[in-house]
């Protein structure tokens, strides 16, 4: 009796270098049939800091370096982060109720699919943030997880069968772009400004073939980390460039431009070509 595998079910070629285009091609179908199993038609993509903590997290912990620093004869150099942690903490409320409160309103719109779904990264902090808040109004909530060398955990707030673990970094990001009609970036490091101009990127270029919203969500913190005035000023971008990018500072202020732009541009019903072309959910953008 043979016992050779076929070659799709031999392991040990899927996971050689003559296997790799089978896996990326599979990281495109896999996401692509679960996300029409699941009748999900765009998205709007939540980024930011792992690193960011809950209230109750952060103020927990700091509570404990401070009994630990009262005991201690030197001042303890974790203080300081601590209470850093505290401040940014806010930050991750404001992602849970600007989640929530989209989500909230996405579930009275009149469509046969599930229309700006909540999508992050699938890992702690803002991720975890964004989808606890989608999770909270009753909806679902996408994770676009990544293998890493350091394991990135899922959060526990993500929709059954809506989280996706990528071996490849470009495969994610085709997946954050694909379906996303709106990007909103909380304080973060050089995986969110990576994410952040990669979509500029595609949107500067007309790459993305729809209108896609980018909100800088925190000026105290953009301000000092982000000024594109010098790129216009050396003439590496256009002036009406940094018109790509919009600013909140409350949940309130948040919504109320991404409800703007989501009806204003992608709430228009399909023309009957448009509805032909292929797609996840056929739709005008």
């Amino acid at each position: 009796m043979n016992s050779q595998p076929l070659a799709y079910g031999n392991h040990e070629f899927l996971e050689s270098e003559e296997g790799r285009p089978l896996r990326i091609l599979a990281e495109y179908l896999e996401p692509l049939r679960r996300f029409q199993a699941q009748n999900i038609q765009d998205t709007v993509v939540f980024f930011g800091s792992a690193r960011v903590h809950s209230p109750e997290y952060a103020k927990e912990a700091l509570g404990r370096l401070e009994r630990r620093s009262a005991t201690g004869a030197e001042p303890d150099p974790q203080l300081q982060r601590g209470r850093t942690a505290v401040e940014w903490s806010r930050y991750y409320e404001e992602a849970r109720v600007l989640a929530k409160t989209l989500t909230g309103w996405s579930a009275t719109l009149d469509s046969p699919h599930y229309r700006f779904v909540v999508t992050s990264g699938g890992g702690p902090g803002i991720m975890e943030a964004a989808n606890r808040g989608a999770s909270e109004a009753g909806g679902k909530t996408i994770g676009l997880n990544i293998r890493l060398p350091y394991e990135q955990a899922p959060n526990r707030f993500i929709t059954e069968g809506l989280h996706f673990q990528f071996r490849y970094f470009f495969m994610r990001k085709f997946w954050f772009a694909y379906l996303a009609k709106a990007l909103v970036v909380f304080p973060g490091g050089f995986g969110t400004l990576d994410e952040l101009f990669e979509i500029l990127t595609l949107s500067q270029t007309d790459k993305l073939g729809k209108q896609i919203q980018v909100i800088l969500y925190g000026s105290e913190y953009w301000d000092k980390i982000l000024s594109l005035d010098p790129l216009v000023e050396w003439g590496a971008i256009g002036a009406g460039d940094v018109d790509l990018l919009q600013r909140a500072d409350s949940p309130e202020q948040a919504f109320v431009l991404l409800k703007t732009h989501l009806t204003e541009h992608h709430l228009v019903p399909p023309t009957e070509q448009e509805m032909r072309a292929p797609g996840i959910a056929k739709t005008r953008s």
